[in-house]
């Protein structure tokens, strides 16, 4: 009996230090692109094929470095997305002022047709710097900000940003009143594609989710460390119900990027670095 505990102790250490060597050498390397084709009679005719690619979470400091941010941006580039939109965690840890530049300079060489947008996450919450980076870098900051995306100055899409939750005294439903206020002002836009970009998906719960037809979110690293059957392991504050790729909810469409960076340690297992890319068709 003695000998078949210690078979199963050393079988058990073996396989435990091989996923570990695995989550933090193989699992973190990568980039891979998720794509989903949308469908919503809403979006104009002239948006037909809209390609939005979606970033989150690059967690910018001891994991992620300028050669992966090189990577980032040549495999965005390629796709050739009409809108680029960041869900929050941009940053992981205190940067100098050369790591900010870089950074800065790093998104700026993302292009994106009709524009870039972004929101704050919790741990951007931490640094002033952050809207000086996303300035140079070429992105709107959208947080309670409601932007109207012309093509062809035909009919616009819409879409409203709502910063994180985690750090804020603020609640989401307040931080929608510029959105609501500019639906009541002008009717017309009742009608028109409507996309929310927020970072924690959990709070989706506390307002009509079904006054935006598409709603893009980060956060949750889908897990960051998985197992098969089991899903993730830990998920952090904000994303314990809402953790995965996608749910529908009601006539609402929520997606969830797994993220590129990783938060408080080097690790990934059966959940590689990625970001998501739409197509959005009527």
């Amino acid at each position: 009996m003695k000998n078949y505990l210690l078979i199963f102790l050393i079988a058990l250490s073996a396989i435990s230090l091989t996923l570990l060597l695995y989550s933090r050498f193989i699992g973190t390397r990568g980039l891979y692109i998720k794509e989903y084709t949308i469908h919503n009679q809403l979006l104009p005719a002239h948006f037909h094929g809209l390609k939005v690619v979606h970033l989150s979470d690059l967690h910018f400091g001891d994991f992620i470095n300028e050669e992966k941010l090189k990577k980032v941006v040549s495999r965005v580039n390629q796709l050739k997305p009409d809108i680029i939109v960041f869900t929050g965690d941009l940053i992981e840890n205190e940067l100098s002022e050369d790591e900010q530049k870089l950074l800065g300079t790093s998104l700026n060489k993302l292009n994106a047709r009709l524009g870039k947008y972004a929101i704050r996450g919790n741990h951007d919450m931490d640094y002033d710097y952050w809207e000086d980076i996303i300035d140079i870098g070429g992105f709107q900051n959208l947080e309670e900000q409601l932007e109207l995306v012309y093509d062809q100055k035909k009919q616009p899409i819409l879409i409203y940003g709502m910063s994180s939750n985690l750090k804020e005294k603020k609640s989401p439903i307040s931080k929608l009143n510029n959105f609501y206020k500019e639906i009541e002002d002008n009717p017309s836009l009742e009608n028109t594609f409507k996309i929310l970009l927020m970072h924690e998906p959990d709070y989706v719960d506390d307002f009509n989710s079904e006054d935006f037809d598409l709603i893009l979110a980060g956060h949750s690293h889908r897990g960051q460390i998985r197992l098969p059957i089991l899903g993730p392991l830990l998920l952090p504050k904000g994303s314990i119900k809402y953790y995965d790729e996608f749910y529908q909810l009601g006539d609402t469409k929520l997606y969830i990027s797994s993220g590129i960076g990783n938060s408080h340690v080097n690790l990934r297992l059966f959940n590689r670095p990625s970001f998501n890319f739409y197509r959005i068709i009527n």
